[in-house]
């Protein structure tokens, strides 16, 4: 029997970014209709409106909900038709009001299985606060929204790095109270699991980040890496997950030594994202691990500094379509995998002292 394409909800973020611009060039290549049915969540006017000003050929299809999407095209679902001013480059509150319907609409269909995985253009996350929205980011409001009582990860991504974070939108001010080894233990715990279902890796390596500078310098510039960060290695590892460090985070990126890890845990957002996006700005996808929902985004903002130029790199945004489809593929074999598992007939020795393999040479 032929599969059922994948069904990808697609929110057109802030309108007076670069949101439409990436999605309309995404699918000037029809070859990205063989592999999912894509449904847009948005406004007509706005979506004709950059597709005109920018000269783009993609045609789309207006339909009032998701179930009259249909495969080989790209679905417009409409869920605002009225005129709207487009100040491109310029946050506005019209544009945030946008944004958020987009994502309402979204996130309920999803609820009701008419989309199975979710791609969301850049947000600006001051425009979009409002009564229904005060959250720091869409991480926050997606857990809040579908979460089914479970923590988000945020994790940015591509094919030769992956970078979570401990603590993701806070005040620097914050982040060392937020530093504990509850959190860290529970962060690596999501990531491990994200990386056997999600990502399909057996026996992942992790590579766990110090706070301070020089992994604190035996305390001489913080005790944070003595009092907190070593400690959840170590139960991380009396768990059976694989985790090495802290590791100074200068040294650790400049050497390449993430390329001897599965994944890396940062301890807070620039820590991570500074060095992500400086060796994968263009391909990178942001992407929510421990939810129900499949959710990823391209890994750049709303770029107002290009909207309208017609400049945009796209590719950000194709690859978190990619993303969103591989993860749903390996997340259903490895449940699938799971359902009658065979039962046990050898005894492995690592269970009885629960240490890790040996540390990977850098």
């Amino acid at each position: 029997m032929e599969q059922k394409r994948i069904r990808v909800g697609i929110t057109q973020g802030d309108t007076n970014g670069v949101g439409y611009e990436v999605i309309l060039k995404a699918f000037t290549d029809p070859t990205m209709l063989e592999l999912c049915t894509p449904i847009v969540y948005g406004n007509p006017r706005i979506a004709t409106y950059h597709r005109k000003g920018l000269s783009l050929s993609t045609n789309f299809a207006s339909v009032q909900n998701a179930g009259e999407a249909q495969d080989d095209r790209l679905n417009l679902v409409v869920v605002d038709d009225t005129e709207v001013k487009i100040e491109m480059g310029q946050p506005s509150a019209e544009a945030g009001q946008q944004a958020l319907k987009s994502l309402e609409q979204a996130l309920a269909d999803y609820r009701q299985g008419l989309i199975d995985v979710l791609v969301t253009a850049p947000i600006n996350k001051h425009s979009i606060q409002s009564d229904k929205f005060h959250f720091p980011g869409h991480t926050e409001y997606i857990q809040n929204r579908v979460g089914d009582g479970q923590q988000a990860l945020m994790i940015l991504m591509n094919e030769r790095l992956r970078v979570a974070l401990v603590t993701t939108h806070l005040p620097i001010r914050k982040v060392a109270d937020a530093i504990t080894a509850e959190n860290i233990v529970g962060k690596l715990e999501i990531l491990n699991r994200t990386l056997l279902r999600d990502f399909a890796i057996s026996g992942p390596r992790i590579a766990v980040l110090a706070l301070n500078p020089h992994a604190g310098e035996n305390g001489l510039l913080g005790n944070e890496e003595q009092e907190t960060i070593v400690p959840a290695i170590e139960q991380a590892n009396q768990q059976g997950i694989n985790a090495y460090g802290p590791y100074a985070a200068d040294g650790f990126f400049g050497t390449r030594a993430y390329e001897h890890y599965d994944a890396v845990l940062a301890m807070y957002h620039d820590q991570g994202l500074t060095a992500f996006k400086a060796l994968a700005m263009d391909d990178g996808v942001n992407y929510t691990a421990g939810l129900p929902i499949v959710r990823t985004s391209p890994a750049h903002g709303t770029a107002y500094d290009i909207a309208g130029q017609g400049v945009a790199n796209e590719n950000s945004f194709r690859q978190a379509i990619y993303a969103a489809i591989d993860v749903l593929r390996n997340r259903r074999t490895f449940d699938e995998a799971g359902k009658n598992p065979l039962p046990k007939l050898y005894h492995d020795r690592r269970e009885d002292d629960r240490r890790p393999p040996r540390r990977p040479e850098q």
